[in-house]
């Protein structure tokens, strides 16, 4: 699997002919980002900066789009949608968070979430997660520290921090790495992934480029 990251919390997770994205930017939001066509569309909070879903598709090709809580399953990926809250532009809206199971991976994203509501409605205990997605820029979703601290309880294989850098704010960045103790971490373009790569990782931090 190789993952990709298109700025905000847009993400693209790519295998064989397969194309999953996460949270697409759609046309009318004020973030500029890039376009690609997708099998399937996730997304966690109903926003013109997550719900562009439309831009993925490719002549009479149309992604498959999961928006809410729920069991879901395209194609041999199941999806499993969690209820949380968010506080995104000052609006509390429903955040769905997710775990994506893909290439015999659990693949958790957990979208835009207030740190106080998430840990309400988290119940991830008997969840052993690969990969996980979490958005560290404060303004109505998680604070670095606040997500720094929910990553190592979650124990995942490997953290994608995301939701960060607006007016080229280096802090949350700064700050989430320092304390994992990887300020010395450099971003590469993408992530390349098997299952048999996870065996000996543990609360790795990758640090993707937006493309």
């Amino acid at each position: 699997m190789v993952i990709t990251y298109h700025g905000l919390d847009f993400f693209k997770l790519s295998w064989g002919d397969t194309v999953i994205a996460f949270n697409p930017v759609s046309k009318s939001s004020d973030y500029k980002t890039s376009s690609f066509g997708a099998d399937l569309a996730i997304v966690s909070l109903n926003d013109q900066d997550f719900n562009g879903w439309s831009t993925l598709a490719r002549g009479d090709k149309k992604p498959f789009v999961i928006n809410g809580p729920g069991e879901y399953e395209y194609k041999g990926i199941f999806v499993q949608g969690f209820l949380s809250y968010s506080n995104y532009k000052k609006q509390k809206r429903i955040n769905t968070f997710y775990n994506v199971t893909v290439e015999d991976m659990t693949v958790t994203f957990l979208g835009v979430p207030e740190i106080t509501e998430l840990k309400e409605h988290l119940n991830m205990s008997d969840v052993e997660i690969d990969i996980l997605f979490i958005p560290i820029g404060g303004n109505g979703v998680l604070e670095a520290d606040e997500a720094s601290k929910l990553a190592v309880s979650l124990q995942p294989k490997i953290i994608i921090p995301m939701h960060y850098g607006f007016d080229n704010n280096k802090l949350p960045l700064q700050t989430f790495l320092k304390e994992f103790g990887g300020e010395s971490v450099k971003p590469v373009d993408k992530l390349t992934v098997k299952r048999k790569d996870l065996i000996d990782r543990e609360g790795e931090v990758v640090v993707l480029s937006q493309g």
